[in-house]
């Protein structure tokens, strides 16, 4: 008891010398963290770059950079190297990744879009309504690495759509709503707030777009979430959970008020316009951010039994051999308790 004693007032009389010298101990390091968008800074991006912003990131001893991305396919590849440690991609893309190899040090571990904003997006002057079958007889664009194209297969099924009547005309993405726009292709694959939008900005009247939503349409799948690559997660794991924390307040800030998340989205890219990336963002809570299921059970889990179900479309859409099973896609052990996901 006599050394406990000594040993508290060498503390204490150690404590008072470094307040008398200004002697601060130095700060906890900062995990860091390499984060990859799906793609560009845009509205829907609100949520993780509030998170920054805001210092919530920070709150839980994150030091997090986010950077652009270059599709929702590409993110995959980009966590399961290690190159990223965490990022933002479509699950039904991880879903087929896993399949061919489930030993990729690759999980999602929070859904985002509970519902996919996978569309193919036409113009009704050149024939194309929000009816699937309009697109019979069409030239559709499709980027290779959009992850709503990679659903062709299982939704023109679903929806009934004869494709032998369809042209499909590989294109890039910075030139997919300028073609859309100069008449060249009769609709294009895509997440609708992003073509809808873009389209838009290139002088597209609102009246003239119409807009396939693949989810109202049969195609029951879940949408982009949170990756994190696998060997990061088991080292750091409360690194990884306050991760999750941090976020869904970023998105919960997004969803209140999204204006203050554009103005954090035009730091990083000055070049958008405000007006329609709110109104790109605005589309995106609604449609696939702020969803009935996330408004009864907060954001970031997923009903396992859907998973596993969507894992059988995608054996059709996606060819995929049957090699993975929904509880080696997701782990929802990194979320944090369901009131601490509830948006306003």
């Amino acid at each position: 008891m006599m050394l406990t004693r000594r040993y508290l007032s060498k503390l204490a009389a150690l404590a008072t010398v470094a307040l008398a010298t200004g002697f601060t101990a130095p700060a906890f390091a900062e995990t860091a963290i390499k984060f990859t968008l799906d793609w560009k800074f845009e509205g829907p991006a609100a949520g993780f770059l509030l998170a920054v912003d805001k210092g919530y990131f920070k709150e839980e001893g994150l030091n997090v950079t986010i950077d652009t991305g270059n599709g929702s396919v590409e993110a995959i590849p980009r966590v399961a190297t290690g190159t990223y440690q965490m990022g933002f991609g479509d699950i039904n893309s991880l879903i087929k990744f896993l399949d061919e190899d489930p030993s990729q040090k690759i999980k999602a571990a929070m859904m985002i879009y509970e519902r996919p904003t996978f569309a193919v997006v036409g113009r009704k002057s050149l024939g194309v309504t929000s009816d699937p079958k309009s697109l019979e007889g069409k030239k559709l664009g499709a980027p290779p690495p959009d992850g709503a194209f990679a659903q062709w297969k299982a939704f023109k099924q679903v929806a009934k759509v004869d494709d032998s009547k369809i042209t499909i005309e590989s294109i890039g993405f910075p030139v997919r709503e300028p073609m859309l726009a100069k008449g060249d292709v009769d609709a294009v694959f895509g997440f609708a707030f992003s073509v809808i939008l873009n389209l838009k900005a290139q002088g597209i009247a609102d009246d003239d777009i119409a807009t396939i939503l693949m989810a109202e349409h049969g195609l029951n799948l879940y949408g982009n979430s949170v990756l994190v690559n696998t060997d990061f997660a088991k080292e750091n794991p409360e690194a990884v959970k306050g991760f999750m924390k941090a976020l869904a307040k970023g998105f919960a800030a997004a969803v209140a008020n999204p204006k203050e998340g554009v103005d954090a989205v035009l730091k990083r890219n000055e070049t958008l316009n405000p007006d329609i990336e709110l109104e790109r963002l605005n589309m995106a809570n609604a449609m696939n951010i702020k969803t009935p299921y996330v408004v009864e059970n907060g954001i970031g889990g997923v009903d396992m039994a859907r998973l596993s179900a969507s894992i059988e479309t995608l054996k059709v859409s996606m060819g995929l051999k049957g090699a993975v099973k929904a509880e080696q896609v997701f782990d929802a052990s990194f979320l944090p308790a369901k009131a601490e996901r509830m948006l306003p």
